[in-house]
Formats: structure tokens, sequence, C-alpha cells
């Protein structure tokens, strides 16, 4: 019996510990992410040799979250395809527009919008009130149609123009499929065959916030290790590309609340076309950009998660009045 437990673990109930000292994190969520960006900025050094932890964690924040859905019932929506549209459209017009007056900035915007929606992103946009099959179902299909379209991409753009499609898209997959793969795989079988352990697990979904606080602190110092690693004597491009990466994540959350507001979920919408897989979207670049075009989701990194502890703070505060 866990420690925390105090009624029969037949029940399926969490315990009362469970219960009091959850309660009293929730108190101080909107700190949390603020908090992750000030540690991984003053220790990014140890923190970026902790980056291998990073899909561990990831796997568990998405087998806890995908418990709580019914997989079955999950649907695709007008919405998803926008968002896809948008991402596509405007990562390669972006691109194109940009390249005749800066390459780098040109690819920097490309990469920006190209990546894929974090696989966290069920986490802050259940606690903000989307609808939850609504922003599982696109995180799923949001990262299966990118990992398809960044190797159409990057055959004429980048430096890797002569790799063959289906061994970059292998490369993409490989760095995708897995830590959403697996998670949903198991959740299928336990729903399937144990559906009373699936339902225990799911009882444990809000942890996943502080998990993927955690993977945030890493992601973070890994972020700060490259720009200082990359950053010496680029400091104008370094600038150019924070700020492009500012103006990429205030138009992704805008635009994807306009088209979430049309289908009813104005959050999953934000959320889903706003919050990016940065760690990925700095591999991306690194494999197939020159190396500083990473800058630009590295700094977007920053930018999603101080606008995502804003909205947390102001949702927290709404709920208390």
């Amino acid at each position: 019996m866990p420690p925390f437990s105090e009624e029969p673990v037949g029940d399926m109930r969490v315990g009362k510990w469970f219960r009091d000292n959850y309660d009293n994190m929730q108190k101080y969520r909107s700190l949390v992410l603020p908090v992750a960006i000030v540690v991984g900025l003053f220790f990014h050094h140890w923190l970026a040799m902790m980056r291998p932890v990073v899909p561990f964690l990831l796997f568990i924040i998405l087998f806890l979250n995908f418990s709580a859905v019914e997989i079955r019932k999950l649907r695709l929506s007008p919405m998803h395809g926008w968002m896809l549209l948008f991402q596509a459209v405007v990562s390669l017009g972006g691109y194109l527009a940009l390249r005749p007056f800066d390459e780098l900035l040109a690819q920097g915007v490309l990469i920006g919008v190209l990546s894929p929606v974090a696989a966290s992103v069920v986490v802050v946009a259940c606690m903000l009130g989307a609808d939850r099959g609504t922003i599982t179902a696109y995180s799923l299909v949001g990262n299966f149609a990118i990992a398809l379209l960044a190797p159409l991409y990057f055959s004429f753009i980048g430096t890797q123009v002569d790799l063959p499609f289906h061994q970059s898209f292998l490369m993409v997959f490989a760095k995708i499929g897995p830590t959403i793969l697996l998670p949903l795989v198991i959740v299928i079988l336990l729903q399937w065959l144990a559906p009373k352990v699936n339902d225990f697990v799911a009882r444990f979904k809000g942890w996943s916030f502080y998990l993927w606080a955690a993977a945030l602190m890493v992601t973070i110092g890994q972020t700060i290790d490259f720009i200082f690693l990359h950053g010496k004597g680029n400091w104008h491009s370094i600038i150019w590309l924070s700020v492009a990466s500012l103006v990429g994540c205030a138009v992704q959350f805008g635009v994807g609340r306009l088209i979430g507001r049309r289908y009813g979920d104005r959050i999953a919408g934000g959320q889903g076309l706003g919050q990016r897989n940065t760690a990925l979207a700095i591999w991306m670049a690194g494999m197939y950009l020159q190396p500083l075009a990473a800058i630009f989701p590295a700094a977007y990194a920053v930018w999603q998660n101080l606008y995502n502890s804003f909205q947390l703070w102001q949702h927290d505060r709404r709920g208390e009045q």
C-alpha cells in the first residue's frame, strides 16, 4: 500500500496525503514556470548535461494525460486542419519572403513556425480550460503531420538537400515517434484490457504539470547553454532572431485563438498553434539548417512559457474572484 494512502487499494482512490499536498502545490503553479526559467538560466551548464532525461519525463507526462482521455473517442476537427495549414503555409511563405534579405533569419522563421506542437501541450491547455480530447487529438496529428512535412521542406532548403526524403523522415520520426507512440499504445492496451488500472493512473494526471516544469528547466538550461556556446560574435543575429521569435510567438497564439474561437475552443486553438516543441526545433535547425537558426526556437521557449505563466496567473486569479 502506498505510504500516503489511507483508503483501500480496491477503491482506487487517492489518499488524503496526496490530495492535501497537491492542493497546496496548486496555489503556486503560476510561479512554477518562471522559476524553471530562472533556474535554467543560472544553472544552464549543469542542466544541459541532463537533456537525456527529458524524453523520459515527456513519456510519463503523455502517459498520464492520455490515460485521462478515451482514446477511441478522439476525433479530428476542421480546426486541426486550419492550424496545420497555417504552419505549412506561413513557415514556407515566411522563409521565401525573408530569404532575399537575410537567409539566417528566414531559416529561423521557417523552423520556428514549422516545429510541431509541444508534446506537453495538453498539460497547460487543460489547466486553462481546453477540451482534453480536442487538444490531445491535435498533439497526435500535429506531430505526425510535421514529421512528414518537415523532411519535404528540408529536401530543398538548408544544408541537407541531398539527403533522401525517406531517410530524413525516419530521422525526424525517430525523434517524435517513440515519445508519443509508446505511451499511446500502452494507454490503448490499458483502456482495453485493464480499465480500472487506467482509471487509477488518470487520477495522477495533475502531477504532469510539475514533471513538465522539470523538463522545461532542463530544456531552458540546454537552450541557454547553446546560446553561450554559439553566440560569441553573433549577437546582432541573436537579437534579430529573438525579436522575430517574440513576434512569431504572439502571432501564433493570437491566430490559434481566432481559429479556436470559431470552433468553440479558443484555448485549445491558442495553445495548439502557439505552444511549440522547441527542443525538437533546435535539433532540426542544427541538423538541417544553419545552426544559429536554432536561436529562434530557443528564444521562443522563453517567450511561450512566460506567456503560459501569465495565462495561469490570470486563470487562477479569475477563479479566486
